[in-house]
């Protein structure tokens, strides 16, 4: 049994708006021993979301989207990202419906064969959203255009490349959306795999 413990002791709403904002009062054990002092951390809370690769296997490419992100503007030369079709997952929903929803909404594509690759928490310091990631087939001859939501303002350019070029986009930081490195990262590794059992 593991020794390490903590405690909550108080969750609170600091903020309500497009996101909420929780004010959560903590403590936990330490490494050498004993317990730390209360902590007291602001903590997003932004729902859980699904994304996945789409990947044609039989021309070897990889269709990808750009759009605008705004909290990119201070960091990188420009604010439009390179990403893989994502969303918030809904209540009651499970990550591969969300995912075959946000490919349609995004890319137009249906999807085949989704396999689950892994997921992850993005900025445990600061928020509690975990991201579950796929890889799927799809015909990236139907892909293409401009896509999105005109309720939600999406605004998505829609773009096939080459898996070798996609992989080296999120290898030398030209991609740099965590979802959709980690998403060309794996496929790096299993792609030779995907393409026989896909073909």
């Amino acid at each position: 049994m593991s020794d390490k413990r903590y405690e909550v002791l108080a969750i609170e709403t600091a903020f309500q708006g497009y996101y909420r904002m929780d004010r959560w009062r903590v403590r936990h054990t330490l490494h050498a021993g004993g317990w730390s002092g209360e902590q007291v951390r602001e903590v997003l809370e932004r729902g859980h979301a699904a994304a996945v690769l789409p990947y044609d296997p039989k021309t070897d490419r990889v269709v990808l989207i750009e759009q605008f992100r705004v909290a990119a503007i201070q960091k990188v030369a420009t604010p439009w990202l390179i990403e893989i079709p994502a969303g918030i997952i809904d209540d009651g929903e499970a990550p591969e419906a969300t995912v075959r929803r946000e490919a349609h909404e995004e890319a137009g594509l249906d999807l085949a064969n989704l396999t689950y690759v892994t997921r992850f928490l993005p900025s445990a310091g600061v928020m509690t959203e975990e991201v579950h990631v796929f890889v799927a087939a799809v015909d990236a001859a139907e892909a293409g255009g401009l896509h999105g939501l005109d309720g939600e303002d999406e605004d998505i350019r829609v773009l096939t490349v080459p898996a070798d070029v996609a992989i080296a986009m999120a290898e030398d930081g030209r991609i740099i959306a965590a979802s959709a490195v980690i998403a060309l990262l794996w496929l790096a590794i299993h792609r030779d795999e995907l393409r026989r059992a896909w073909a």
